[in-house]
């Protein structure tokens, strides 16, 4: 994949692909999932997954949905709460669900992953979060390979520096924090007050207690949001050298997202605004070392994403970019998504929906998919795509029996403007985006995706590109 630090930065040409589509943390993704897949289906994949000759490492995912105060731009599943003793109730909810799903597959299967995520995970006390910990290693085997990771997403301003030596004696050695911007303007129109000094402090603890990775998550494209302000915040964030930083850009989709309705969408960055917000991030980082990873992800060079990337053994699914591609994930707590085989299900995405389900000892799964062969082609195609760039051609033939040019004649068809603009080059061998195109590897995507609407009309769940 060639360097980022050479692309033309075009911004009429970002411009005009600006436009709403996938993020392909699946594929299928998932509007296309179904009510027919139920608590059977699952016990089925999981089933056929622990037959495999070689059975595949775990990863887990648990979904702590509760937040303190809305922060106006979210589009997370959460539960706006001030009630601390739900956390306790959850945590007593997730131990029966860990129970219930863990009977599904053999022990013997290792975890080589743990992520929580929200929601504000941290809105559980370190004990609490130690419980679940505590829980999930009761009934799955955790490797004790170097490359194991226990991560969790944090909120800076209700995790103190004091809280990080019990979540880093638990076992968490990656932690990601939220800021998406330090100016004091934009923070008000997003409701989200939050200090320099509080987050650096966090940073450190994470650094002096043994955390081997510490993320960033910046957002452009809030309101409010100047090239001065947010070079400002880059500066900031760049001194302390987080091992990775997501730029993320605002989806502004108030139709789908109640909280979003607070915000004035007259302050929001005009669209070249917002491009001159992306190629500012991408300068400043670039300037500093970091590599770009793919969509919105950088890290520095010795960075296990930047390593895996290198290897090309980079994986993405619902918790980002990751380096476990091998992996089976389990999804636990409301809305949280699994992907077990060739089959992806979902949790109850209400809370009293989970809830009950867990209180009647069923799983609480409310709908899914099994991927078709032709839905297996496609999701390896734009696995290979959203992380290395290019499409292997030839391996994929060989998988999976097909020609390619004829197979995918249509798709060929779809991507012939986007080879005229520059951003993709066909070959026999492999399909592989220019630099010009590494910032639009979702369109490039969107030619092999069989489920779009391809009429025209914009994908109304769907984030734009840009």
């Amino acid at each position: 994949m060639p360097s980022l630090a050479t692309l033309p930065f075009d911004r009429e040409l970002l411009r005009r692909y600006d436009r709403p589509g996938p993020r392909y943390t699946s594929y299928p993704t998932v509007p296309q999932f179904t009510s027919g897949f139920d608590a059977q289906a699952l016990r089925e994949a999981a089933r056929d997954s622990n037959g495999d000759p070689i059975p595949r490492p775990l990863s887990l995912y648990v979904h702590v949905p509760f937040c303190t105060s809305p922060c106006f731009y979210c589009g997370c599943n959460r539960v706006i709460t001030r009630d601390r003793s739900r956390a306790g109730v959850y945590v007593g909810r997730l131990a029966r669900e860990t129970a219930l799903v863990a009977d599904l597959f053999d022990r013997d299967r290792e975890v080589v992953q743990l992520h929580f995520g929200g929601g504000t995970p941290n809105f559980l006390t370190p004990a609490q979060l130690g419980e679940v910990v505590d829980t999930l290693r009761g009934h799955f085997h955790f490797t004790d390979r170097d490359d194991r990771d226990l991560s969790l997403e944090v909120d800076p301003r209700t995790l103190s520096p004091a809280d990080v030596a019990t979540l880093a004696a638990v076992g968490f050695n990656r932690a990601s924090l939220g800021v998406q911007d330090f100016d004091p303007a934009v923070q008000e129109a997003v409701n989200r007050r939050q200090s320099v000094a509080q987050t650096l402090a966090l940073i450190d603890a994470c650094r002096r207690h043994g955390m081997r990775s510490v993320n960033v998550d910046l957002i452009y494209g809030l309101p409010r949001q100047t090239p001065a302000g947010f070079a400002r915040t880059l500066a900031t964030v760049i001194d302390v050298r987080p091992d990775r930083l997501a730029i993320y850009g605002y989806a502004h989709l108030p139709h789908v997202f109640k909280a979003q309705r607070r915000i004035d969408a007259a302050q929001l960055p005009a669209p070249m605004e917002r491009l001159a917000l992306l190629e500012l991030a991408i300068d400043k980082l670039t300037a500093a070392g970091y590599v770009y990873i793919g969509m919105d992800h950088f890290a520095l060079p010795g960075d296990d994403l930047a390593q895996a990337q290198a290897r090309g053994d980079l994986h993405r699914n619902f918790m980002g970019y990751t380096t476990h591609a091998d992996s089976d994930l389990i999804g636990l707590g409301v809305s949280a998504i699994s992907h077990i085989g060739a089959t992806f299900s979902q949790n109850a995405r209400d809370l009293p929906g989970w809830e009950a389900a867990i209180d009647a000892g069923r799983l609480p799964v409310c709908r899914g998919l099994t991927l078709s062969a032709d839905d297996r082609l496609r999701a390896e195609l734009i696995q290979h795509l959203m992380c290395h760039g290019e499409v292997p051609v030839r391996a994929l033939e060989r998988r999976y029996a097909v020609h390619f040019a004829g197979y995918f004649r249509d798709e060929l068809a779809r991507l012939a403007p986007l080879v005229d603009d520059g951003l993709v080059r066909v070959g026999k061998e492999r399909i592989e985006a220019t630099a010009r195109g590494r910032l639009l590897l979702r369109n490039i995507a969107m030619c092999f995706d069989r489920y779009l609407d391809r009429s025209g009309a914009a994908p109304a769940q769907f984030s734009r590109a840009i």
